[in-house]
């Protein structure tokens, strides 16, 4: 609400009533948009339910390859990368930490 700071300010009910209002409404705005922001993520948890979704019997069988001799491990990040992607050959620094 913008004012006037070179008029005289009243110090009249009206005021008082206009401020209470302003309150009220804007509680009740804010009890809205929460109300409507629960439908929402009711509705999202219902869509995103995924029936086998969890499967905690299953073993996963991965096979982990050793550092091949073309790749280094970065020294900031501690990811193996290629040597393409070395940027600093001294501190052995992948290009992606160096920028």
């Amino acid at each position: 609400m913008a004012r006037d700071f070179d008029a005289r300010r009243s110090s009249g009910a009206d005021d008082d009533d206009l401020q209470e209002q302003s309150l009220e409404s804007l509680k009740a705005q804010r009890l809205g948009a929460a109300a409507d922001l629960g439908d929402d993520v009711d509705a999202l948890e219902t869509e995103l339910d995924l029936p086998d979704a969890e499967v905690r019997d299953e073993d996963l069988a991965l096979r982990v390859l050793p550092r091949q001799a073309d790749e280094f491990t970065c020294t900031s990040c501690f990811l193996i990368h290629h040597r393409s992607q070395l940027a600093d050959a001294r501190r052995t620094v992948c290009s992606d930490c160096a920028a």
